[in-house]
């Protein structure tokens, strides 16, 4: 793995990590599910042939089910770790994918303004230590009207002891499924009721990963009377939202 990354505040991933975003449970339980349930949150079509940007691509697993997803005229992979931009350039030539890749900090990315059409960040905003910049950098990049697809692990999940164990995360900057709601607002992003679930994966338990529920022994309890471990949102810049 590489040890000189494109962000001063990078967080160094485990090798268990490093290696369980190569799995195939990482890309079928996790990326494909994300993508196919983000695809369910808008409230209208999404944008014909979208120049699409995944930030914090790592090893380009996701490249595949976004390009059948959304059809991008354009997709583009970013991610802070060289190492991983190259396992994600041969991933798109393994898959027969046009992506162009880019080595840049998500806190300060090297995308013009106003020039996305559709953001995704899947499980990626958990490992960023400058949240509120990366967040704004998010909003300048889109253009107006364009979509930001987020998908997040919250706080009640990463602050569990078996992923403290097997991954590395910064965690004075880990949230609340709520708490990451109020920030997307507050940075000026539109969203309703309608552009947000709450999965509740098995592999989000941590502390039993579900079995007792597949046993059929209890019942998962309901959205409002649990702390979520995920959150999933489309969420839009206004038509006349500037970059800032």
């Amino acid at each position: 793995m590489s040890n000189t990354y494109l962000s001063d505040t990078y967080v160094e991933e485990t090798r268990f990590g490093f290696w369980f975003l190569r799995s195939h449970t990482w890309q079928h339980h996790v990326l494909r599910v994300a993508i196919n349930d983000l695809r369910g949150l808008f409230s209208e079509a999404p944008p014909a042939n979208p120049v699409l940007l995944d930030v914090g691509c790592g090893q380009g697993k996701s490249f595949q089910y976004l390009q059948q997803v959304f059809a991008p005229a354009r997709l583009i992979g970013l991610d802070a770790d060289p190492h991983s931009l190259k396992l994600s350039g041969e991933e798109a030539q393994r898959r027969g994918l046009e992506v162009e890749l880019i080595g840049s900090d998500c806190a300060s990315l090297e995308v013009p303004s106003q020039s996305v059409d559709i953001l995704f960040c899947h499980q990626t905003f958990h490992h960023l230590v400058q949240q509120d910049r990366a967040l704004a950098e998010f909003y300048r990049v889109l253009k107006p009207g364009g979509y930001l697809l987020f998908a997040e692990s919250t706080e009640a999940y990463i602050d569990t002891w078996v992923i403290r164990w097997l991954f590395r995360h910064p965690m004075h900057v880990q949230k609340s499924a709520a708490q990451y709601l109020e920030m997307i607002r507050d940075q000026g992003f539109e969203f309703t009721p309608r552009n947000v679930s709450y999965p509740y994966l098995w592999w989000s338990r941590a502390k039993d990963f579900g079995l007792l529920e597949r046993l059929r022994l209890k019942n998962p309890p309901p959205v409002g009377q649990r702390e979520e471990t995920l959150v999933n949102l489309v969420a839009r810049k206004p038509l006349g939202g500037l970059a800032e």
